[in-house]
């Protein structure tokens, strides 16, 4: 497919939507309310059932000039992203999750900033985390309020912002390829060939977007996160990208990757995935560079019990002890928020 020519200053708006009628109005509302232009919104519907096409199509209408729409069948976030990308004008590009909101003036001081700063090739800021009861919280969500000149090592950590916060310059999203069909952590992963990139980031330091926690299910979240296999998948994904951006082998982020893989390897061979478990442990070794000696008793142990069993042991033994993060093991983006 021929991508269409690029319109100059444009901020194309990807919004991807699976039966989510309300708040998606509500996060088109967000994006026509931003003080820059010129603006256009892409809504990408990933096979909704419900009310949502006949929505589309009246936000369609109402605002003609602004808005375009695509339907697919369900596939996922990250292939709706990649339709409405595929048809994006825009000179910058904007993923909006249907459930969250933009704030005013985010395209005002996001383009302003990567004007400035020629070299940098996204700008983020600070994501205010908007609990379904109770007042928005005051300090900005995860790591947002941090300033990083890229996304590794940290992403090895954490995923330290979210999908809304940060604004791309069109030619870096056209480098770093289609969106992966993962069900789950598409925007990880996705944020990880960003990182492979060595893409450049400039801070802004003020509140650009509003991340809403609610009862249904995020479109984007890890829910019931994913099956083993799509589990080695991303995480194999992510430390390859980790290699690509320059990361060391054994420096504080890849341990805690390490230690974070060997975790997800005891439980795919809980699970009954003796090959997913075994795939982890491998990925484990390579993130630190060596085999510490937990590493080594842990392999003679499943050359001898087999992955499974020895996964169902270990996770047991987790429990029973109630085992809590080694020194290894960093905080989170979302515990210090």
């Amino acid at each position: 497919m021929l991508m269409p020519e690029i319109i100059e200053n444009l901020v194309s708006t990807i919004i991807p939507v699976y039966n989510r009628s309300q708040m998606l109005t509500e996060a088109v509302d967000s994006v026509l309310a931003q003080t820059y232009r010129p603006i256009e919104i892409i809504i990408s519907d990933d096979g909704s059932g419900d009310e949502t096409r006949h929505v589309i199509h009246k936000l369609a209408q109402t605002y003609p000039y602004e808005i375009r729409f695509v339907f697919n069948e369900n596939r996922g976030a990250g292939p709706a992203r990649e339709a409405g990308r595929q048809l994006a004008r825009g000179e910058f590009i904007q993923y909006l999750d249907s459930d969250d909101r933009l704030l005013p003036r985010k395209f005002e001081i996001q383009v302003k900033a990567l004007r400035e700063h020629p070299e940098c090739g996204a700008a983020y800021g600070y994501i205010r985390l908007c609990p379904e009861k109770g007042p928005p919280k005051l300090e900005p969500f995860k790591w947002s309020g941090r300033e990083f000149p890229t996304l590794f090592p940290w992403l090895l950590v954490d995923r330290w912002w979210n999908t809304d916060c940060p604004l791309y310059r069109r030619s870096v999203c056209d480098a770093v390829g289609p969106w992966t069909d993962l069900r789950y952590s598409q925007d990880y992963e996705y944020d990880g060939r960003i990182g492979a990139l060595g893409t450049r980031l400039v801070h802004c330091k003020e509140f650009v977007c509003e991340q809403r926690h609610h009862d249904q299910n995020r479109q984007t979240g890890h829910g019931g996160w994913l099956d083993p296999p799509d589990q080695v998948r991303f995480f194999t994904s992510l430390y390859n990208s980790a290699i690509q951006a320059g990361v060391a082998i054994d420096t504080p982020e890849m341990r805690h990757l390490s230690r974070r893989l060997f975790l997800y390897g005891r439980r795919c061979g809980a699970a009954g995935d003796a090959e997913a478990s075994k795939n982890f442990f491998e990925l484990a070794v390579k993130a630190v560079g060596k085999k510490g000696w937990d590493l080594r008793i842990y392999q003679t142990m499943a050359m001898g019990l087999g992955w499974g069993n020895l996964g169902s042991l270990a996770c047991w033994l987790d429990r029973l002890l109630q085992r809590k993060p080694g020194p290894m093991t960093k905080k989170l983006s979302w515990m210090e928020s």
